[in-house]
């Protein structure tokens, strides 16, 4: 009796562990999205030549982009980049209106194994920035 209810305690800590585990993982995803939006990091690899996407709706970037950004929405970027065969270690800074799209794009870039790409966050926190 005892011994069942050491291996349901044992199970029950493993349940909680795979639980613990699978919201760091979202909270660490999340984070690293957050990470990046650095808007002086964005400028100077823009400066330094960085492939510029806005990974925004057409519409949105209709309305107003960088110069020289080229639009892929954020859910076909893997898609794009695999199709215009763009190397792997390609600098790339992506952006959308608020980081979130940019950080989903991100992600999607670095696990088909791009090395090079940067969250840049919103269009307009980085207008402002290169205002001052």
């Amino acid at each position: 009796m005892f011994k069942q209810i050491l291996i349901s305690k044992q199970r029950l800590q493993l349940k909680y562990f795979m639980i613990f585990a699978a919201f760091l993982s979202l909270t660490v995803s999340q984070l690293s999205w957050a990470a990046d939006k650095d808007a002086q990091v964005a400028w100077d690899m823009i400066d330094a030549g960085a492939m510029v996407v806005d990974v925004r709706t057409a519409e949105e970037f209709e309305a107003g982009h960088l110069p020289n950004a080229i639009n892929i929405p954020f859910e076909r970027i893997a898609a794009a980049f695999k199709e215009r065969k763009i190397a792997k270690d390609k600098s790339v800074l992506l952006y959308c209106r608020s980081g979130r799209r940019s950080g989903i794009a991100f992600e999607a870039l670095v696990s088909e194994g791009y090395t090079n790409s940067y969250n840049g966050g919103g269009l307009e926190t980085l207008k402002s920035a290169r205002a001052k």
